[in-house]
Parts: C-alpha cells; sequence; structure tokens
C-alpha cells in the first residue's frame, strides 16, 4: 500500500570495498573476475583469516613489486606484483599485508620478493615469504634466471 515490497540486492564486501576504494578494484589492480577482492578488515572475515593461515604454509615463488596501494594508517597496504614460480607459471599476486613505517619507506617498483602462494587456488592472493630460508630463495631465483635464459 505503502510502497513497493522489492527486496534490494544485498551488496557483498567486494562490491562495497570496490565501490568505496576503486583503487582497490579488481581492474585497477591488474587481476581477472577469479580474484574474491580485498577485504575490508581482515581479522573480522573469517574467509581472510583462513587464506592467510594457508598462505603462510603456501609454495615459495618471486614477485616483482610492480605497485603498492595504502589502505589505512596502520600502514596496511596492498603490494601488486608480477609472480613467478618455480613449475614457470607467472601471474599477477596480490598480498594484502601490514608493513612497518621502515618497511613502507624502502617499497621501490622492481624489488624482487619471496612470497608464497597456493597453487592449488590460484586466486591472486600471496603474501611476503618472511621466514623463508635465503639459500632457498637464492636457489629458487636461480631455477627461475636458468629457465628464461634457455
Amino acid at each position: 500500500m505503502f510502497g513497493s515490497k522489492k527486496k534490494k540486492r544485498r551488496a557483498s564486501p567486494n562490491d562495497l570495498m570496490a565501490q568505496l576504494r576503486p583503487d582497490l578494484s579488481r581492474e585497477s589492480l591488474g587481476v581477472g573476475p577469479d580474484f574474491p577482492g580485498v577485504a575490508p578488515n581482515p581479522f573480522l572475515s573469517s574467509d581472510a583469516r583462513k587464506r592467510n593461515a594457508e598462505l603462510r604454509t603456501g609454495v615459495l615463488a618471486l614477485g616483482v613489486l610492480v605497485d603498492w596501494r595504502e589502505v589505512n594508517s596502520n600502514p596496511r597496504v596492498v603490494l601488486m606484483f608480477d609472480v613467478e614460480t618455480a613449475g614457470g607459471t607467472s601471474f599477477r599476486g596480490i598480498a594484502d599485508e601490514n608493513l612497518t613505517i621502515t618497511e613502507l619507506t624502502r617499497l621501490a617498483p622492481g624489488q624482487t620478493m619471496p612470497v608464497r602462494y597456493r597453487p592449488t587456488v590460484m586466486d591472486h592472493y600471496v603474501t611476503l615469504a618472511r621466514d623463508a630460508d635465503p639459500a632457498h630463495v637464492q636457489q629458487l631465483s636461480d631455477e627461475i634466471a636458468s629457465r628464461k635464459r634457455t
């Protein structure tokens, strides 16, 4: 009588984040439709907590830093990498990280950093491999470099 009973489609957190921060949309990050999106608050998202736990035990790869975006003043940043795996796969990787001010000031495009990813999921999410053994990282780097030379 006083209005329509249309049901409103509830926006997903990913749609909401893309509206609030267009610089964090799939298009501006350079990833495809399989990317689930950046969580507004990863500590409140059970999916994000589960993903981060899986990434900590993921497979080591090398990422070349393309760009980054600050999300808030923690400083929480979204890092964009061109990732190269030991198996020869390349993809755009997105890492949602909390960095110190010192780490933030040292970021420069073109830096190569060890990252971890989930090969069974391949959803563009990666995390910095801060715990990676330097010898293992060097071995991976040499393996990738030798494959590019041939």
